[in-house]
């Protein structure tokens, strides 16, 4: 193999993973504590649709517990974290369904909890870029200044065809305002971007890395799309109506978007870890480390990395 010239890489990875950013920025790696505020959705509680996206599984982890307190959430996993890993620095991770859904107080005293705890660095929120009115945006702003924040978004892809198959009830403009907003106060943002959304093309899926990278954002995740037991999505597949990817397409595809995303954009994530309790297709992507394995050996034999088309592709 060729020697690595990515230059974001201190493990031989050529792409801009989390890992990277951690230890340059914090100095060491850093883990998610996973909580669940007991959130809803404006596209489950009937505001903009019901039922939520297609492939919705209530968006949370598989260790949280929404029935109990922040601060009882946030022990459970330093418990589970320590156990794991020893005395590791934490950031507190807001997953489950629409983490800026609420009034802005109730939010308030939900994310300051977290920051009770000295072992918290940081704190992510993921949410939808329709619910950031301006007093939550306030908010983040506050909260930006006392911890490192970043604010997950979920834009899936850039199609408006696709976003309406995936019963998203969010256009592609919404996104964009609320994106822009975002980074109009300096706020960290991490964009969500599914591959093998149905009837998208590898083209489809490298446009939305394209117009991603016009956007510059901070962080990016990606992954592909999940079947998960008991979604709308299931019924479909089990209708043979989606069309899941095979491993070396995903691949394929995982790499062309790389190329052209700025190599400054964080990868937080580039391949899904689902639970596999529930888990319908495509099994290939429970086995994580495979596919991470896979993907640097294809740039490593393409003799490619994150941003070496960048430029070209703007």
């Amino acid at each position: 193999m060729k020697n690595n010239p990515f230059i974001f890489s201190i493990d031989n990875k050529r792409y801009h993973t989390l890992n990277y950013y951690n230890k340059t920025v914090f100095g060491k790696k850093i883990y998610k504590a996973v909580i669940d505020c007991g959130f809803t959705c404006p596209n489950i509680d009937g505001n903009k649709g019901i039922g939520g996206c297609i492939f919705c599984d209530g968006g949370s982890g598989y260790f949280t517990d929404g029935s109990i307190s922040v601060k009882e959430q946030i022990e459970k996993e330093k418990k589970r974290i320590y156990n794991k890993y020893g005395n590791v620095p934490i950031t507190a991770y807001f997953q489950a369904n629409t983490n800026t859904y609420a009034p802005v107080e109730t939010l308030r005293r939900l994310y300051f909890s977290a920051l009770e705890f000295p072992e918290i660095c940081g704190i992510s929120i993921g949410t939808r870029a329709d619910c950031l009115p301006c007093d939550v945006l306030d908010l983040l702003s506050e909260l930006s200044e006392k911890t490192t924040l970043t604010v997950e978004l979920g834009m899936q892809t850039v199609h408006e065809k696709t976003i309406e198959k995936i019963n998203r009830c969010c256009t592609h403009a919404e996104f964009l305002d609320g994106y822009f907003r975002l980074k109009k106060r300096n706020i960290r943002t991490c964009l969500h971007i599914i591959n093998g959304l149905p009837d998208e093309s590898p083209e489809m899926m490298t446009e939305t890395s394209r117009q991603t990278a016009e956007l510059k954002p901070d962080a990016v995740k990606l992954q592909m799309l999940h079947v998960i037991n008991g979604t709308s999505l299931e019924n479909l597949y089990n209708q043979g109506k989606v069309h899941m990817l095979a491993k070396d397409e995903y691949i394929d595809i995982i790499v062309r978007q790389l190329e052209i995303l700025p190599p400054e954009t964080v990868i937080e994530r580039i391949t899904g870890d689902g639970d596999k309790s529930k888990l319908v297709a495509p099994l290939w992507s429970a086995d994580k480390i495979s596919v991470l394995g896979a993907i640097d050996k294809r740039l490593a034999e393409l003799d490619t990395w994150q941003g070496k088309y960048y430029q070209k592709s703007l």
